[in-house]
């Protein structure tokens, strides 16, 4: 009775309890991968926003010095860039403000595959920064568009690394950074998590808006 007994407690699992025992580790690890992807993701963007949110500063702290204008709106001669506008210069407008973001790193996005340059003098240029810059940003504007993730897109070929946005374009954001979504700073101080649905409602709202942007090409 006794032999009996133990030889039950120890017999050995069928294939179909193995296969649900599998089944629900594999299972189990889906939900874990999934959940860590998410979180890291979310981290990235959250980086990002920080980052962006450091540049919205330089840009305040900047132009507190300058007559409330933003560089792009400052002559070369006045150590701003607006000669540089036209050139879609982007890394110019970042530049100027060395002191204020103290690290290149503040203008470059986790998710973008972009070197981060090591200061911004030698190797700082267009290739080592992941936002756009609003050319045509100022303080009497402030839910103008003052800088933003550059994989934006309105469907056209941009002018000279300019880029023309417009209500009722069709705006979207490209798989490069954020995997179809992106972050945009207004001049009031603001960072908007945007999806291409979000932006495109954005847009649609307004027929009237524009903003011109210098994409780091």
């Amino acid at each position: 009775m006794i032999l009996n007994r133990l030889s039950q407690s120890h017999r050995a699992f069928t294939i179909i309890e193995l296969l649900v025992i599998m089944a629900v580790l594999f299972l189990l690890a889906a939900v874990g991968v999934h959940f860590l992807g998410n979180a890291k993701a979310r981290s990235i963007r959250i980086n990002c926003i920080c980052n962006m949110k450091e540049s919205v500063l330089a840009f305040m702290v900047w132009s507190g010095d300058n007559e409330a204008k933003f560089p792009m709106a400052v002559s070369t001669n006045a150590g701003g860039t607006l000669e540089w506008v036209s050139g879609g210069n982007a890394f110019r407008h970042f530049q100027v403000m060395s002191n204020e973001l103290s690290t290149p790193m503040h203008v470059n996005c986790p998710s973008d595959t972009r070197t981060i340059a090591t200061n911004f003098t030698s190797d700082f240029k267009n290739t080592t920064v992941s936002y756009f810059v609003g050319i045509d940003a100022s303080k009497a504007n402030p839910q103008g568009w003052l800088c933003g993730d550059r994989n934006i897109t309105n469907g056209f070929a941009s002018k000279h690394s300019i880029l023309t946005l417009q209500g009722g374009q069709s705006l979207s954001w490209t798989r490069e950074m954020h995997n179809q979504c992106g972050n945009v700073a207004l001049v009031d101080g603001s960072v908007q998590q945007l999806s291409n649905r979000d932006l495109r409602r954005l847009m649609n709202t307004n027929a009237a808006w524009s903003n011109r942007v210098a994409v780091p090409e």
